[in-house]
């Protein structure tokens, strides 16, 4: 259910995914009047944004909503909602709806509910899920034992959303309150898309491939599920 797409540099990958991205999600227009397009944060995928910016598709009804976020708000560094609205939703894309998951709540947990209760309303099977790796095996804001992972890996859970706390480390940085997709919500993407550059992360990817704690290694969620197919986009 992994299909790999190496690539010898970023520029073919970004050129790769960016035409991937628009045929779904103008296929997903076609049959369902509308489209959902998830996407996350990162270096990655941000040309790709750019350049989907730019493409003539009927952005107006493609639902643009993000897969986690940092509890930070849009001013603040390291918001996901800024990056987006920054790299995605110009040019074109500007026209697009947009969904945020940070709530005027002080906590996550607090404000879980009400990100539930939006993502709901979100045509569903979302066409398109935008995951990265990071380099402790995490993707979304899924890491490795945090609290309120076992829930948010459930794969039979009903909940989209849901409050994570991470343990602190050089990945997280200083923001290790999260909100994010759960795997079940991600589970209900017609295409999920890990993407993957330099050789340190393949190593990591390899691991998650070998292994089967998914606590340890929540990427591995995605990669072993075995429901839906995964594209995995690597360059140098």
């Amino acid at each position: 259910m992994v299909e790999e797409k190496f690539y010898s540099d970023r520029e073919r990958l970004v050129q790769a995914l960016t035409q991937d991205c628009a045929s779904a999600l103008q296929k997903g227009i076609k049959e369902h009047g509308q489209a959902s397009f998830m996407v996350s944060g990162g270096s990655t995928p941000e040309p790709a944004y750019r350049a989907l910016s730019k493409r003539p598709l009927p952005w107006q009804q493609i639902n643009v909503a993000l897969v986690d976020e940092r509890w930070v708000e849009k001013t603040e560094k390291g918001s996901n909602q800024a990056f987006i609205e920054k790299c995605l939703l110009q040019n074109n894309a500007a026209e697009a709806p947009f969904l945020g998951m940070k709530t005027p709540h002080a906590t996550a947990a607090e404000g879980q509910a009400d990100c539930e209760c939006a993502y709901g309303e979100l045509p569903r099977p979302f066409d398109i899920c935008i995951l990265g790796m990071g380099g402790d095996g995490h993707t979304a804001s899924l890491f490795p034992h945090a609290q309120g992972l076992e829930a948010a890996l459930d794969p039979e859970a009903t909940q989209l959303c849901r409050a994570i706390t991470a343990k602190k480390s050089e990945v997280t940085g200083e923001h290790t309150e999260r909100m994010t997709l759960s795997l079940a919500a991600i589970l209900q993407s017609q295409d999920i898309k890990l993407l993957i550059t330099g050789e340190e992360k393949l190593k990591v990817y390899r691991e998650a491939l070998l292994g089967s704690d998914e606590l340890a290694m929540p990427v591995r969620s995605i990669l072993k599920q075995g429901l839906k197919p995964v594209t995995v986009y690597w360059a140098p």
